[in-house]
């Protein structure tokens, strides 16, 4: 078809397609567009744990919250991409953060919540909160990243309860005077060594460009703390927003990134100021949609005739 009559190249209707992305950082509902094929790409990350508390010890960091994904994930974490029903209503919860532990408080930190998209039903993606870090000579708690072991423990187990592909992976394991880091998406946390705490596990980055067109990381493991004197600070947070452990009674924990899932650094020893024995709070999770074909746009540049317009229209192929 001819631009209208008009002597020159023949010009039709072009139409571009382009991916509908929406992130959620509070809970609400996600009401999918009636154009185009519904497949659609998701990140569900809950929230992270907290670090352990500590007493004149070293506490875990805790663990990330769980991660889960389609097509934008690392390979070994891509699960299978839904299809949406054009027009129809899906609910999202977005896990908090486990609170932190106040300081002088010799005790595991603070489980993060759950996240979740479409749940139960029809498919339901849920992500569980990540496990608090462990204190001095006892465990943490469980979650979608495990929480690190404190000084003398054990970390605790990821990916709880189970799905695949997995949601996270266990915290480190403590040792003398230093605590381990909480578990991230792809990488157990760091365990403590030498004169340092563990650091976080790693969190999981969108490849190519990551599902919401950046490159952000989530779900890094909070890092264990330690009080030695050759080690400037605690352990470090895993990439992904993962809290730093605190160092002695001078350095105070740091907290999980707002919305990336990460656990928050384990607390150091809390003398001679209590405030400094406080562990990191975990960051609140995040839910992020990528909706294919989400949106149209057709133009049709040139001159037209009236009748080659209305066909067009009628065709649904003019502009939008």
């Amino acid at each position: 078809m001819s631009n209208g009559g008009i002597i020159g190249p023949v010009v039709n209707p072009v139409t571009t397609i382009s991916d509908l992305i929406t992130s959620f950082t509070a809970s609400g509902t996600y009401t999918a567009p009636s154009v185009g094929p519904l497949q659609t790409d998701y990140l569900v990350v809950a929230g992270g744990g907290s670090g352990g508390g500590a007493a004149g010890t070293n506490a875990g960091g805790g663990g990330a919250g769980g991660y889960r994904t389609s097509g934008f994930g690392p390979a070994p974490l891509q699960g299978t991409i839904l299809t949406l029903s054009g027009g129809s209503s899906y609910p999202v919860v977005i896990g908090g953060g486990g609170a932190s532990k106040v300081g002088g408080t010799c005790s595991a930190g603070n489980q993060g919540t759950s996240s979740s998209f479409a749940a139960p039903s029809p498919f339901g993606i849920t992500s569980a909160g990540g496990g608090g870090g462990a204190p001095y000579a006892a465990g943490g708690t469980t979650g979608g990243s495990g929480g690190g072991g404190g000084q003398t423990s054990s970390g605790s187990g990821g990916n709880t309860p189970p799905v695949s592909p997995s949601q996270g992976n266990s915290g480190g394991n403590g040792g003398g005077y230093h605590a381990a880091g909480g578990g991230g998406a792809t990488a157990v946390g760091g365990n403590a060594s030498g004169t340092c705490g563990g650091t976080g596990g790693a969190g999981g980055a969108g490849a190519p460009n990551g599902i919401s067109g950046s490159t952000v990381s989530y779900a890094g493991g909070g890092g264990g703390s330690t009080h030695s004197a050759g080690s400037p600070t605690g352990g470090a947070g895993g990439v992904g927003g993962g809290g730093t452990g605190a160092f002695g009674p001078t350095r105070a924990a740091t907290s999980g990134t707002v919305n990336t899932g990460g656990g928050g650094g384990g607390a150091g020893d809390g003398s001679p100021s209590p405030t400094m024995g406080t562990s990191g709070a975990g960051g609140p999770g995040i839910v992020i949609l990528n909706q294919k074909c989400g949106s149209s746009i057709t133009n049709a540049p040139g001159v037209w005739s009236l009748n080659d317009a209305y066909n067009y229209k009628k065709a649904g192929q003019w502009t939008s």
